[in-house]
């Protein structure tokens, strides 16, 4: 049974890489669109610090186990994509913000990984030290689940799902299944716990997703606009035999007399008047104009 289970947590390991991978990955789109305009147009480097933060952390308890060589790969690889992340940013961030984040990374990564590991290493010993960096790192995960809550407090106050990414979600819920899975066959409880909380948090957020997005289609919907209908005019001319023409709304009926008589004004002659103070214009040949029925 013992085999069966390893081969299994393996193959959950395994999975958990291949999601996990993806996950870290996620944020290229956004360090493209800074490259692009040369600018983290108000972006946050706290994010990729505390991922970074937390794979170094995961790294450090997997050499204190047994069995856990899954767990520092995915946990190397995120070493080494959040720290190009972080350079990165720091490369393109304004002054103010360089300095916060360089601030954060002397503070957590420098300071707080390395008072951990000191505390740990000359305070405690065998088991028990694994047992104090599982349950720093479980505290640490469970505070990395929670920060979603943000976005979903956002969701719900602007009725918009414009800041939740449907993937990204995803895949964090398929992740916290496998690593759950291949912490609870490895009877790691330090690993396994974390992700149930992320597991629920993930669900929480695509149903978010699924609820707002309908909303906003029914909304857009709704924003439509009736069509216009136009006014039924109707010109007809007896003499036509009753002929329908083309609808013409007063305005423009009243368009085509102006435009008649500009056409008859050669017909107008001015008396002229040597003599007299005043003139008198007459007129010749205008058409009479036909009667207009409804």
């Amino acid at each position: 049974m013992a085999g069966i289970s390893g081969h299994w947590a393996f193959a959950f390991g395994v999975l958990g890489n291949i999601v996990s991978f993806i996950v870290f990955l996620s944020p290229l789109p956004t360090f493209y669109r800074i490259y692009k305009k040369k600018s983290t147009e108000g972006y946050q480097s706290i994010p990729y610090v505390v991922a970074l933060f937390s794979s170094m952390l995961w790294i450090y308890y997997a050499f204190l186990k047994t069995n856990t060589t899954l767990l520092i790969t995915i946990n190397t690889f995120g070493v080494f994509i959040e720290t190009i992340y972080v350079g990165f940013y720091l490369f393109y961030a304004p002054k103010k913000a360089r300095v916060q984040t360089v601030k954060m990374l002397l503070l957590s990564v420098v300071g707080g990984f390395g008072a951990i590991v000191l505390v740990t290493q000359f305070l405690f010993k065998g088991a028990v030290r694994g047992q104090v960096v599982g349950w720093i790192c479980l505290v640490f995960s469970l505070c990395v689940f929670v920060a979603p809550l943000g976005i979903v407090r956002k969701v719900i106050k602007t009725k918009s799902v414009e800041y939740m990414p449907l993937l990204l979600s995803v895949f964090l819920t398929l992740s916290a299944v496998m690593w759950f899975f291949y912490g609870l066959l490895l009877k790691d409880i330090n690993i396994a716990a974390p992700n149930v909380l992320g597991f629920f948090l993930g669900i929480v957020q695509i149903v978010l997703y699924v609820v707002y997005n309908k909303k906003e289609k029914a909304n857009l919907k709704e924003q439509k606009l009736p069509e216009i209908q136009k006014p039924a005019v109707i010109v007809v001319d007896e003499k036509m035999n009753n002929t329908k023409f083309p609808e013409l709304t007063q305005e423009q009926i009243i368009d085509i007399v102006k435009l008649g008589l500009l056409v008859c004004s050669d017909k107008v002659h001015v008396a002229s008047c040597p003599h007299d103070n005043t003139c008198v214009a007459k007129v010749e040949n205008i058409p009479k104009l036909q009667t207009v029925k409804a």
